[in-house]
């Protein structure tokens, strides 16, 4: 009966379902890549079993980022490339907040998969579609990119994770802060961060709206650039 069950088993493995529990177990750990015989004990079979979907570690991997760019919003073509990006934004930051171990791996992996691809391009293709030039498209992905990703490290590196929190820790900073030697940084405490309604998570909004005016003005520049050099 024992040998009749592990065909069975086998049989029910796909590659999606191991990508969903490496998934789940890196969630779980917040941090790091389970190893095969972890995820093999989650989905119940012989460590050997995954090796008939994944020849290797280094293909989990590369699905388990594919998984994570699945989730994120895709611009619209149709829409405001402006609003697009601020959607697109604001989807990754939750993506990678739900799955923190991501931004470790996203831009490391040298086979993309069909939702990396497929996101990447219609990145590019709504930036080309609202008059950036590839360039242009290119420093717009850049910027972007990276602002999300320093900004989802530092929220999750942070001593708290709401306003009560954020009020606490202010409190507790402002007890022992001597004010007459740091005049600005109370200032900054008690007059924004201590305010009532004060949400952290504002502040990424407040940055990605910075970031895609200066784009907005910078876009003409860029596609004047690469007209008068032929390209």
């Amino acid at each position: 009966m024992a040998d009749k069950a592990e065909p069975s088993r086998r049989a029910a493995l796909t590659k999606e379902a191991v990508l969903q529990a490496a998934v789940a177990l890196a969630d779980e750990a917040g941090s790091g890549v389970p190893s095969m015989r972890k995820l093999a004990e989650r989905l119940g079979v012989e460590a050997m079993s995954l090796y008939h979907h994944f020849r290797n570690k280094d293909l989990i991997l590369d699905g388990m980022v594919d998984q994570v760019f699945g989730e994120i919003e895709l611009p619209s073509g149709s829409a405001d490339w402006q609003e697009s990006m601020r959607g697109r934004a604001a989807s990754m930051r939750d993506a990678l907040v739900r799955h923190p171990w991501a931004i470790s791996l996203m831009d490391s992996r040298t086979s993309p998969g069909y939702a990396t691809l497929r996101h990447h391009n219609a990145v590019i293709g709504c930036l080309r579609s609202a008059g950036f030039s590839i360039a242009g498209a290119a420093h717009a992905m850049s910027v972007l990119d990276s602002y999300i990703y320093g900004y989802v490290i530092q929220q999750l590196s942070l001593p708290f994770t709401s306003s009560d929190g954020l009020a606490d820790v202010a409190g507790s900073i402002m007890d022992d802060l001597p004010r007459d030697e740091f005049p600005h940084l109370a200032e900054m405490i008690a007059e924004h961060a201590m305010k009532p309604g004060y949400a952290y998570a504002e502040e990424f909004f407040t940055g990605l709206g910075l970031i895609i005016d200066g784009l907005r003005r910078h876009r003409e520049a860029w596609t004047a650039s690469q007209d008068a050099s032929g390209t």
